[in-house]
Order: C-alpha cells, then structure tokens, then sequence
C-alpha cells in the first residue's frame, strides 16, 4: 500500500490538491483519507418531523465527508485577502488572489456557471456604512448556493474518482516518520507515502493537535470567534444583499472597542444546525434555486476572542460556552430580540405570534444566560448599528440563536511552502489555521500540489 502522496481529508483543500496533482501529473499515485461519507451518502438525519434536532450521529454529515464542512454550506467563494485567513502571508497577495480566482474558474468548469459574482468594490454602501461608524470590507463574492455547490462538488468528485484512491469513513488514527516518507496508520491497516498533505480542516482540530504534539510540531494558539446567528425578514437586508449578497461589515464597540463583525450572510436562506465534535451549534445556508428561497435572511454576528498567557485553549473556551447553550436549550437556543434586551426568555407563544417564522426548530430561551455579558453587550451594540444602515433589524420580533461559535485551529508552523518542520509533510487549509474559508482553503491545496510538481 505504497503511494507517492497521501492526501488526509477530502475537504476544499484536499479535494483541490487532489485535483492539480492528477490533472498535471496523471503518473502519480494518490490516495485521500476521510473519517466521513461520500458525497453521495451525506445525509442529516434531521427532517424537521420524524428528527427535530441533532441526534450526535458518529460522524456528522454536515462537517465531514466529501467537500468536508463546505459541502452543505452556501457556496460562498470571497475572492479577498481582507479575510478569510492569512495565506497571503506566506505567498504573496498577487499569488494568493491569481489562485482564488483559478479556483474559482475550475468551480465554474464543474457546474457553477451563470452563478453570480458579486463585489463591495466602489460601492455606495461603503460611504453609508463609514457614516454610521461601520467598516464595509472588500471582496469578490462567487455564490454558488448550497445546491449548485453540491452540483460542483458531484462533478469534481466524477473527474478525480479515476484518477485518485479514495478511502471513506476511514479515520487516520496516526502519522508517523518512516525513512523513505510517511506512515498513515488507520484502525485495521498502515499505509505508506513519500509525500503527505494534510488538510482536516475545523472538524479536525482535536486531531490536529494531537499530531503535532506526537510529531513535535510547534503551534501556538489561534482566535475563537463566539456569537449569535440573527434572522430576521429577507426584505430589510435587500438593498444591500441584492447588490452585495455578502456583506462582511465590522463595527468597534464603544463599550469594550471590541470587533463585531457579520458572517455568512444567507439571503432568502435557512438557519441549521451544525455538530462539532459532540457539540451542537448553529449555522445558516441559503439556496441558488428561487424554488428554495424562504423569505428570511439569516446572518452571524461574531466577536472574536484571542488569549495571552497563560491559557492557550481559545477552542476549550468556546466549547465550554457552546455546551452550556446545549445543557440549558438541548441544542440551540433562540430568543427574540426585543425580550433580550428586555432581560426575559423568549417563549414558545411569542416567538409563533412574532413577524419572523423560524426556520429551524430551536428552544426558546435567554441567551444571557449562556453568553458572556462582554460578548452580548458587543452583539447588542451591533444590531443597533446595523439598524441604521438597515432599518429594522432592531425590531422585537428579530430572531437571535445561539450559540455560533468558530473554532480555529491552532496555528502550525510552516514554512512559506506550507510545509512542516518535516519535509515533504505539508499542512494546508483550515485545519492547519492559516484558512478560514472555502477559497482560501482550496487556493492553499492549488499552491501545495504545484509546489510538489516542481519538486
């Protein structure tokens, strides 16, 4: 069971050094590893009758398989290095944005041609949001919905299935050195490489960790973005996700001067839940197909937490936070608006009698309960900011859940290659903390896979 790359997780940046490593070399021998499904086989088991809420399934389709976390989200692809990591810092901003945008034509080779590309660029809504003391960043948007996503992803998956060795539902329990290469130890069976890339993504963060402690890469920790998804009428944000769709807005408190900022904004879409190693938190996803639209907008509103010494667990704490959420609600929680800030829970009958109907089957409760008052108070200050830009976002009846919680992972030390302090063990999208984003993940899988065709 010799290869001459072993590529561990079958997420954006596995699946696009995949991609690269076969088409321009078909000679090599390839294999991927994923703890989860096939594409074919991702199915939630949540149908909203029969499966209200998330039953811990022993692996979660929703975080891994085929596509990893990306698979099920909306499909938003931000040509930008304003956000969504720092990968420019390692190759470069002009290198870094020509392989975003190669992504992002091999995304519409595959299926996702006639989606839209949206910009923030010179728009009028950056004036509007600095006089009203928020931050409009700028990006390139490609929304491909969650089911052309899933359409390019199928196609994708048609091309390399020839080409590369995929072994599903097969966790890698190890890495170990060997002298020519690399050991992949799974339950029943090793296997064995020249080169390894590695890209597990946030799912895999407490296996990430535990490979670099055991092959003594250094680390050290990241941030841990804590917050509520807000839903509310599609129509209040219209004129900006019309002409934007995502609008990554960041407002400074005038409280703590902390950052608030929105993310992953779902016109016309639907708010889900999402399991992370055990812990149930939420999420949004929203549709290309008009057929699938519901007339709510959903977006999260996230303040980022870094730590000094001596704690280090940023991802502990937000877990610890996200477990108090499941402990008080069984799952996700949802309050209205109008009652948080009124200091009461949110009950059944007020949120049926409310103008938003909910798109996912939450526990009314309060979430000053569960959040650090720090936190709220940042949250609050931003619904209130948003309000003037998009007048009735602070309404009583805007539907609030939580909790939201982003877990990255610790950053690993690499070098401008990507590569460890082991060569030929390189470490590439979210799961080695230099991404957090569909494009920037799959651009780091580009840039590794040329890197070993140079080679």
């Amino acid at each position: 069971m010799q290869y001459d790359i072993i590529i561990v997780g079958a997420g954006p940046g596995g699946i696009f050094s995949a991609y690269e490593l076969s088409k321009k070399n078909p000679g090599l021998k390839i294999a991927v590893f994923e703890a989860g499904h096939a594409l074919e086989k991702r199915r939630c088991p949540i149908d909203g009758d029969r499966v209200k809420s998330c039953i811990g399934c022993k692996s979660c389709s929703i975080m891994s398989g085929f596509g990893g976390a990306g698979a099920f989200s909306d499909g938003k692809y931000n040509i930008t290095n304003d956000f969504g990591g720092t990968l420019h810092e390692y190759i470069g901003k002009k290198q870094a944005i020509e392989l975003m945008e190669y992504v992002d034509a091999i995304n519409m080779e595959y299926g996702g041609e006639g989606t839209k590309k949206y910009s923030t660029a010179g728009t009028r809504f950056k004036k509007i949001c600095m006089q009203n003391k928020l931050k409009l960043l700028d990006a390139s948007v490609r929304h491909l919905g969650t089911d052309i996503n899933f359409v390019v992803l199928e196609n994708l998956y048609a091309e390399l299935r020839g080409k590369v060795e995929f072994h599903f539902d097969t966790p890698v329990e190890s890495i170990a050195l060997t002298e020519g290469g690399y050991e992949i130890k799974c339950k029943d069976q090793s296997y064995f490489c020249e080169k390894c890339i590695v890209s597990v993504g946030r799912s895999g963060s407490k296996w990430m960790e535990k490979i670099c402690e055991e092959l003594e890469i250094p680390t050290k920790s990241n941030r841990v973005d804590i917050g509520v998804r807000v839903e509310l009428p599609a129509v209040i944000f219209s004129h900006l996700t019309d002409e934007l769709y995502e609008s990554k807005i960041v407002y400074r408190t005038e409280k703590f001067e902390d950052n608030v900022r929105t993310f992953c904004m779902n016109p016309y879409g639907i708010v889900v839940n999402e399991n992370t190693n055990g812990i149930v938190t939420v999420n949004g996803h929203s549709f290309e197909s008009p057929e699938k639209r519901t007339e709510n907008t959903n977006f999260a509103l996230l303040v980022a937490k870094h730590f000094s010494e001596p704690f280090k667990d940023s991802n502990g704490y937000g877990e610890s936070i996200a477990r108090l959420s499941n402990m008080l609600g069984g799952g996700v929680i949802v309050q209205r608006f109008g009652d948080l800030v009124r200091g009461r829970r949110s009950n059944a009958n007020r949120i049926e009698e409310g103008l938003v109907a909910p798109t996912l089957a939450a526990t009314p409760g309060d979430l000053s309960l569960v959040l650090p008052k720090r936190i709220l108070d940042g949250i609050i200050e931003m619904i209130y900011a948003l309000d003037k830009i998009a007048p009735g976002t602070a309404n009583d009846d805007t539907l609030l859940y939580g909790v939201e919680v982003k877990f990255y992972n610790m950053e690993v030390e690499l070098d401008k290659n990507l590569e460890s302090r082991h060569k030929g063990l390189y470490i590439i999208g979210d799961g080695s903390g230099v991404t957090h984003s569909l494009s920037h993940a799959s651009a780091s899988g580009v840039y590794v896979a040329r890197k070993l065709l140079e080679k």
